[in-house]
């Protein structure tokens, strides 16, 4: 096993440890995709099972995570290699599923900033009917160029803030970003709230009605759970090799937790309200932030100003993980294959680029290509979403449950010396029972078994 003693460049401070990995778990994911998955499983009654699941499965694992980082200083494949190195295919796993995911967030972020552009034009506002959005947002994503031009622009901004380094570039940014992701979210939500009509959306989404609640509601609600938190991709190992040693790792996975939960909630505050408002709906996916928001805000005053907020917001949350997502890739490149940093940002941005414009080109004159019936877009997605991330999560709960090092383990979740004896007991029975089956019954409906 080879180490090289290498001096690693650790985060600011504890807050600065908290921002970032913060950072690289909100994304599109709270803000697009919680409040339509929580429209279709009955609200309040899946927002109450969410935060149980995060608790339980996606705590425990962001601790594991956070251990392998830490203990071992290294990116995703050279941290399992270095605490144990027949479980260097998990780094492996996380390093090619960041880069996929980053192939097709690219896209949609992409997306979020031609839509911002078009609120700032008047282009939206314009527009009258649902289905007038609906031709507006097809025809765009099928576009040949349009939609290339801005990727490769998110493409940009993100590798101008990893070139930077991890000092000035990533913690810098995390700094900025997520106190103005914050600030519109609520600024939003106020506005939201102010709606005629919205204390109605308020009661879909916090008054839990368990009359709606299968089986099903609780799968779907540990799968949100396990992605909102961006565990099984790398990023969350990566990121706390470089905490300093007396960063608390339960303080900051608990206040990370907490933050993606907050932003998860207030994201449906400014959704629910809105959408009960005009009285349709919380429908699913894309629509519902491409086509039934941009009609909602043309129906409110001030609706060029606000719609464009709204999208800013969207490009924020997007960044933040594009970041960290480009981090595990050119972390990995730096340290494994001994390229300089900027090689190594540079040679991650242009092949996800190039993986994004193919996954872009995929929703019109690439249509044809397929696998498995599905188009490279969805291809990706679903790969990475239904069997590498869950695998990946397995698997490291696994690792870190079964076979690292007690001591190291122990070590690394103590700062003072010293843990309650219980709440060890607790994580270990969580991650090596709990944890586990959870994540192979969300694989296999993810497979669709049941």
């Amino acid at each position: 096993m080879k180490h090289h003693s290498h001096a690693r460049v650790t985060l600011g401070g504890k807050l600065s440890a908290v921002l970032v990995a913060a950072g690289s778990s909100v994304g599109l994911g709270n803000i697009w995709r919680f409040p339509y998955v929580a429209g279709d499983n009955g609200g309040g009654a899946f927002l109450a099972i969410y935060i149980l699941c995060v608790l339980l499965l996606g705590l425990p694992l962001m601790l594991a995570e956070f251990t392998v980082g830490r203990a071992s200083h290294r990116n995703a494949v050279g941290a399992f290699r270095a605490l144990d190195s027949r479980w260097s295919f998990l780094g492996y796993n996380g390093v090619l599923a960041a880069f996929l995911i980053l192939g097709f967030y690219l896209v949609v972020s992409g997306w979020t900033a031609g839509y911002m552009v078009r609120s700032l034009t008047g282009e939206l506002a314009r527009l009258s009917s649902a289905a007038e959005y609906e031709a507006l947002f097809a025809e765009f994503i099928r576009d040949p160029w349009r939609p290339l031009v801005y990727t490769g622009l998110i493409a940009l901004a993100t590798h101008s803030v990893i070139a930077l380094g991890v000092r000035k570039g990533i913690e810098r940014s995390a700094k900025v970003l997520m106190p103005l992701l914050f600030v519109v979210l609520i600024a939003l939500s106020v506005h939201s709230l102010l709606l005629p009509g919205g204390g109605e959306g308020l009661r879909f989404f916090f008054r839990p009605d368990f009359s709606q609640v299968t089986p099903s509601t609780v799968l779907v609600a540990l799968g949100q759970a396990f992605f909102s938190l961006s565990i099984s991709i790398g990023t969350m190992v990566t990121y706390a090799s470089y905490f300093k040693p007396d960063t608390d790792l339960r303080h900051t996975a608990l206040n990370v937790t907490i933050l993606d939960t907050l932003v998860a909630v207030l994201a449906g505050v400014v959704i629910f309200p809105a959408v009960f408002s005009v009285g349709i709906a919380p429908s699913s996916g894309p629509s519902l932030v491409f086509i039934t928001l941009p009609g909602i805000f043309n129906g409110m005053p001030l609706s060029m100003v606000w719609s464009s907020v709204f999208f800013l917001l969207l490009i924020v949350a997007a960044l933040t993980s594009t970041i960290s997502l480009h981090e595990v890739v050119t972390a990995y490149l730096h340290e494994e294959w001994h390229l300089s940093r900027r090689a190594a940002a540079w040679t991650t941005t242009l092949s996800t680029g190039a993986l994004g414009a193919v996954a872009s080109l995929s929703m019109g004159v690439l249509g044809g290509w397929t696998i498995c019936g599905l188009n490279i877009f969805d291809s990706l997605d679903y790969l990475t979403a239904n069997i590498m991330l869950p695998v990946g999560g397995l698997l490291t709960c696994l690792f870190v449950g079964w076979r690292l090092d007690r001591q190291v383990l122990r070590a690394q979740l103590t700062n003072d010396g010293t843990l309650p004896f219980r709440i060890y007991r607790l994580f270990l029975v969580l991650l090596r029972y709990f944890c586990p089956v959870i994540l192979l019954l969300v694989f296999l409906d993810n497979l669709g078994v049941f």
